[in-house]
């Protein structure tokens, strides 16, 4: 998984009032967990911005006057009515010890059944695992090459290596669903499939009936 390394100010002092004032410059409050000790600090929003409006997930070492803490981003906190980041809680993270974190999943291939008129729906987009910082990828690989209409694939068909996969293992990741148009196909094969059995029927009958 890719690292970003970005700057933070520790806080002297805490509160509402400063918190506002932070934020009124454009930086952010923020908090550090799982040390020996909780580290408040601020970040500029430049700093966060090609973390929180992306995809994508990423390990990110922040740099707090020149002591370098390896994280995840674990919480953020969003203004309920404008567009605007509150606050941020990072956990620290160990080389020996599994981290819990959700990774984006990377779908691969054309799935046969959209060619039939199917319509691929990803149900889940990211993943929860349990892993290693050092074995974590950027994405999950899921291959559809082979789904028809109406076949899926759940958690437990998805090969993960050394992650431990979080999610409960019936959960659909992928599917191929059945479109209006081709349910219509399908009937329509079907009425003429029936149709020429009939008539095929119908024709072995008069032969019959001539002997």
């Amino acid at each position: 998984m890719k690292t970003v390394v970005i700057k933070g100010q520790k806080r002297e002092t805490v509160g509402k009032k400063e918190a506002k004032k932070l934020r009124s410059q454009e930086i952010i409050p923020a908090v550090l967990y799982g040390g020996e000790e909780v580290i408040h600090f601020a970040i500029p929003f430049k700093e966060l911005r090609s973390l929180v409006y992306t995809p994508n997930v990423y390990l990110i070492d922040i740099d707090i006057a020149g002591e370098i803490y390896h994280t995840i981003m674990q919480d953020i906190q969003w203004h309920p009515v404008d567009e605007q980041v509150m606050h941020v809680d990072f956990f620290k993270i160990e080389a020996d010890k599994p981290i819990k974190i959700e990774v984006p999943v990377a779908v691969t291939g054309h799935a046969r059944g959209i060619q039939d008129g199917g319509k691929l729906k990803i149900n889940l987009r990211r993943l929860k695992v349990k892993a290693l910082y050092k074995d974590l990828p950027d994405s999950i690989s899921v291959d559809v090459t082979e789904l028809g209409i109406g076949q899926s694939i759940k958690v437990s068909e998805i090969e993960s290596g050394d992650l431990e996969l979080l999610d409960t293992k019936s959960n659909v990741v992928v599917a191929v669903n059945v479109t209006r148009l081709a349910k219509a196909v399908d009937e329509e094969e079907s009425e003429e499939a029936e149709g020429e059995e009939a008539e095929g029927e119908g024709t072995e009958a008069g032969a019959n009936s001539e002997e």
